[in-house]
């Protein structure tokens, strides 16, 4: 049984883990962390991390960037392992967290859903395939209170894609300040924010007389929650190091 402390355990997405983890029999929440201190289920709710009497064997965050270094701190002086889900984090944060895996286990991606780390795969293979005959544009879209943009979903998309150009490309982040045909290095990132769109990514390939487009969309957040949690059950017991959901899906096809 694995113990899990939720960081942002207030929130929309803190609420939907709470509630996977009370109908599955593999892992249990022992305790939760926000700002807001709201008691709404049967573990108790602290401010700070610091605050936290029980020890959860790992943590999952789904709060704000704002939170990363008590979480870093809290879960290497006691070795708890950690699921970073949050969103907008900076080069620099990104970067405390791989130096954290070093450590302590750390699970981290941009996005939970095994759906959007299908398609990341799907636009790794076609852009082998098409190489540079095709022109590749990113378009993202998301509620009206998202934040950050571009989404980091949309990111790890671009990323994955230049990586298998060998980091060629470059970004470009809209386009109503460019007066110039398009460049064939760039990729373009593009984000629209509206309602309450749970998370829509298209992965569009452009080229001469045809398009190719990869696509996923989100019909709830559970979608993501429900792989936190898959990854917090994986990460019990790991040694230090940086995993991700290419590692958490390896390891379900092993057991297979």
């Amino acid at each position: 049984m694995t113990r899990i402390a939720i960081s942002g355990a207030c929130g929309r997405m803190g609420r939907v883990i709470a509630r996977l983890c009370k109908e599955r029999e593999d892992c249990t929440v022992v305790a939760g962390i926000d700002k807001l201190a709201e008691k709404y289920d049967d573990f108790p709710v602290y401010k700070s991390i610091f605050d936290m009497t029980e020890k959860p064997d790992v943590i999952i965050d789904f709060s704000h960037p704002s939170a990363l270094d008590d979480l870093l701190s809290y879960c290497k002086i006691n070795g708890v392992p950690a699921v970073f889900a949050t969103t907008g984090y900076s080069d620099e944060e990104r970067a405390r967290i791989t130096s954290a895996s070093a450590e302590i286990p750390v699970f981290f991606t941009f996005n939970m859903s095994l759906g959007i780390n299908l398609l990341v795969e799907l636009a790794r293979k076609a852009t082998q395939i098409l190489g540079n005959e095709f022109d590749i544009e990113i378009v993202e879209k998301h509620h009206n209170q998202k934040k950050d943009a571009p989404s980091g979903t949309a990111v790890m998309i671009a990323e994955a894609i230049n990586e298998e150009l060998n980091n060629t490309k470059h970004y470009v982040y809209d386009r109503h300040s460019v007066r110039k045909p398009r460049d064939k290095s760039e990729i373009g990132m593009h984000s629209v924010r509206g309602g309450t769109i749970v998370g829509e990514h298209d992965v569009i390939f452009a080229g001469h007389d045809e398009v190719i487009t990869i696509s996923h969309s989100a019909q709830s957040r559970e979608v993501f929650a429900a792989g936190a949690v898959n990854a917090a059950v994986f990460l019990c017991g790991k040694p230090a190091g940086l995993y991700a959901m290419s590692d958490l899906i390896k390891e379900d096809k092993n057991e297979d």
